[in-house]
């Protein structure tokens, strides 16, 4: 959060998603952001989907009058891949959540997206949590928008080792030629991969101590984060829950949790093993293909390559407990 000044405008576009919503929780819930607006894309589950669920989640935040639209069905050019053996057939854990009470606003994500970033007196702080197919088309449809956005901090890329594939993560494997335009907006873009994504665990008696809450925002991210295990080799605590994509969103309430490198980054679109893949270029000098053929067009990044684990959890359990 900012020592001083008015909280950071902020627009979520997400595919909820268990820790999509995880991440809505954070955002509606810490001082320091001004949650704007939300969009939808399909990723996690179809896009009908995920707008039902990321209206369910701001009711059950308490932020029930924040603008929702629904975005994109499939990615520009793949068919859309739900996650449904992650996230369950609802995409929200199939842990029973209630139907939304209100419907989305009547325009899509892009239209919201453009209107709300040009609306705002502050730049915005873009937050995706999901395949960039939205964030494409905006960037495509309304290149002016970039006039009035602070920084893009998504969640997304790995520079070690994928989950989707062994070297691509879902969010950009989900749809890579977004992910490519994504990074020719020519604002600052902070890449939150799984490298600190899989890090950040609430400890299993921190989750058991939200799940009885009686305050339903509370109780509903220990439900969320119970369903989210820890990978087995970050810790061997069975009911520690990783706050996944809400990392992204602590990275911009608090960016000195991450230690970051400004590094060239770029998309692998050819089809095979690797499509998908950010290739982070980690190398401290030209390489023989660099000095024999040129160098090939790479954009500049913030890559998260180290987390303050505790410091992200002390955030993230403190914010959601906050009525």
């Amino acid at each position: 959060m900012p020592k001083d000044g008015p909280p950071i405008p902020v627009i979520i576009d997400c595919d909820t998603g268990v820790d999509d919503a995880l991440a809505l929780l954070l955002a509606v819930r810490h001082p320091g952001l001004d949650l704007r607006a939300v969009t939808c894309v399909a990723g996690n589950t179809d896009v009908d989907g995920v707008v039902r669920n990321t209206l369910t989640v701001l009711e059950q935040a308490g932020a029930p009058g924040t603008p929702v639209a629904r975005g994109a069905g499939r990615p520009l050019i793949e068919p859309p891949r739900a996650a449904r053996h992650v996230h369950g057939d609802d995409g929200m854990g199939d842990i029973g959540l209630p139907a939304p009470t209100r419907a989305p606003v009547d325009v899509d994500a892009v239209t919201l997206l453009r209107r709300e970033i040009l609306a705002s007196p502050r730049p915005v702080t873009l937050i995706p949590t999901a395949p960039l197919t939205n964030i494409a088309l905006l960037l495509r449809t309304h290149p002016e928008v970039t006039a009035n956005i602070e920084r893009i901090v998504f969640m997304g890329g790995a520079v070690a080792c994928g989950n989707a594939t062994p070297v691509a993560e879902f969010n950009v494997w989900h749809d890579p030629e977004a992910a490519a335009i994504l990074l020719t907006a020519g604002v600052p873009i902070t890449m939150y991969g799984l490298d600190v994504f899989q890090r950040v665990v609430v400890p299993g008696a921190d989750v058991r101590r939200l799940r009885a809450s009686t305050e339903p925002g509370t109780r509903l991210a220990g439900e969320l984060l119970a369903h989210r295990p820890a990978a087995p080799d970050v810790t061997t605590d069975p009911e520690a829950g990783g706050i996944g994509d809400a990392g992204a969103v602590c990275a911009v309430v608090d960016p000195a949790g991450i230690t970051t490198r400004l590094l060239p980054v770029e998309v692998s679109l050819a089809p095979g093993p690797t499509r998908g893949q950010t290739i982070v270029d980690r190398r401290r000098r030209p390489g023989e293909s660099e000095i024999h053929a040129g160098p090939r067009e790479q954009h500049l990044v913030d890559v998260a390559l180290d987390v303050d684990v505790d410091h992200f959890v002390r955030l993230y359990l403190t914010t959601v407990e906050r009525p």
